[in-house]
C-alpha cells in the first residue's frame, strides 16, 4: 500500500464498540455504542456476493486510519447513517503508523 498524505483522511468515522447483553432466554443481544471519533479514508473495492437470496449486495471498502491498537472484527465503523462491519484490520508495514481495515457495508432490514 502506498502511504497517503494525512489530508486524504477527510472522512469522520466513529468506531462503534460491541456490548453484549443476555436476552433472558440463554442467548445474547448485541448492540453497539459510539466510541472514539477517527479520521480516515474510504475506498470502494466492489460488491460482495449476495447471501441468503437477497437481491441487494453490500459494498466492500478499504478504510485507511491512523494506527490504533485493539481494533477487531467485532467492532464496526459509522459514517453518518451508514455502518461498516470490520472484516479485517492490519498494520500493512508493521511500523504502527497506519491501520488498514477491510469493511463491508451493513444493510439494515427494512421495517414496515
Amino acid at each position: 500500500m502506498t502511504r497517503r498524505p494525512l489530508s486524504a483522511r477527510r472522512r469522520r468515522l466513529v468506531l462503534e464498540l460491541p456490548v453484549d447483553e443476555p436476552d433472558g432466554f440463554g442467548g445474547r443481544l448485541r448492540r453497539y455504542v459510539a466510541g472514539p471519533v477517527l479520521w480516515g479514508s474510504l475506498e470502494a473495492l466492489g460488491a460482495a456476493a449476495p447471501r441468503g437470496g437477497r437481491s441487494d449486495r453490500p459494498g466492500l471498502y478499504r478504510v485507511g486510519l491512523r494506527y490504533r491498537p485493539g481494533v477487531t472484527p467485532a467492532m464496526r465503523l459509522a459514517d453518518g447513517a451508514r455502518r461498516f462491519a470490520i472484516r479485517a484490520a492490519d498494520d500493512p508495514d508493521g511500523r504502527r503508523r497506519d491501520l488498514v481495515c477491510e469493511v463491508e457495508e451493513v444493510i439494515e432490514e427494512a421495517t414496515s
